[in-house]
């Protein structure tokens, strides 16, 4: 599907407005994140029982759900911002012919997202389809982030050494792992989002402890791996934003581990848990951050905002080209 230029508001079709856009759809997928957490930790999973509408006889919460239907349904009307900002950033990438499957991606993703967390919802909140939703919800942060990384004017750095760019895309997966591990925890603790139709909390069956112990070696790992990946690039004399990009992952993932633990001793209180998804999508945008400053291919020098004035000079006309031939 084509988008004509000239159809667009010029408030949506500039570099600028594209790279504003990029960064508003990581807000707010970062936002609808937290708002989901919010509705599991105030045990308004089921506060909508059913999917698309809320209830078999409303499409809005009805006096029988209470304040649990109205968390739950202005969760699902957050929908409705995401998809705006989303085909508002896919018009500007097409008319700009810029960064055109990012952005394609980034709008498929949410009707995706909106059929899994209907699908939660009609199986009484199955915890193996709540995970898939939050990762979903990482990947789509993941596309948005890379989308607005890519629309960002920036000069060039040296090529990184191989064996610190492997160490940043090994730090990047352990990270994706400690996410999934995470959702593993919560899917076996106390925080349930809803009792299911027969009055069950519906939990993985494992243990809780076990699975938290595994998270915690796996958070162990990323951050020693991260401490590797500053030590490295400092011996190496990588560029200040490579460091500075490293030792902000670092930053995070200790006061992320500082909540985590603390939410653990204190036995999950439900703030706590609020503060740590948020962390989540902190640790995972520092380590995406991270590979972004070290991988070759982004390393673009204001390539977005310098194509309008490149296709400006492609349609010049070469002065020889306006010389009358000899016999004439």
């Amino acid at each position: 599907m084509a988008v004509r230029p000239r159809r667009l508001p010029s408030a949506i079709r500039s570099a600028a407005a594209l790279r504003r856009l990029a960064l508003a759809s990581v807000i707010a997928n970062v936002v609808i994140v937290v708002t989901g957490g919010a509705v599991r930790l105030t045990d308004s999973g089921l506060g909508c029982p059913t999917w698309p509408r809320c209830t078999d006889a409303s499409l809005t919460p009805t006096r029988a759900y209470a304040a649990h239907g109205v968390i739950e349904f202005a969760n699902r009307q957050l929908t409705f911002v995401l998809v705006i900002v989303a085909v508002l950033t896919w018009m500007s990438a097409m008319a700009r012919r810029e960064q055109r499957g990012l952005a394609t991606a980034a709008l498929l993703g949410i009707p995706a997202q909106a059929v899994l967390g209907g699908l939660t919802v009609l199986t009484h909140l199955n915890p193996w389809l709540v995970a898939g939703h939050f990762l979903l919800s990482m990947a789509l942060l993941a596309v948005t982030f890379t989308l607005w990384e890519r629309t960002r004017p920036r000069t060039r750095a040296g090529v990184p050494s191989p064996p610190a760019l492997a160490l940043a895309w090994a730090t990047t997966a352990v990270a994706a792992a400690v996410l999934v591990a995470g959702t593993v925890v919560t899917g076996s603790g106390p925080h349930a989002g809803d009792l299911n139709a027969s009055g069950r909390v519906h939990r993985t069956g494992l243990d809780v402890q076990s699975m938290a112990q595994l998270h915690a070696d796996l958070v162990m790992i990323l951050v020693g791996l991260s401490v590797g990946l500053v030590a490295l690039l400092t011996a190496v004399r990588a560029s200040r934003a490579v460091r500075r990009a490293a030792g902000v992952l670092l930053a995070v993932e200790l006061a992320q581990g500082a909540v985590g633990y603390a939410q653990y001793f204190l036995h999950v209180p439900p703030l706590l848990v609020a503060l740590h998804m948020l962390g989540a999508c902190a640790v995972w945008l520092a380590a995406l951050a991270v590979l972004s400053e070290m991988t070759p291919s982004q390393q673009r020098a204001e390539r977005v905002d310098q194509q309008p004035r490149q296709r400006a000079d492609d349609r010049a006309v070469d002065p020889d080209e306006l010389q009358v031939a000899p016999h004439l």
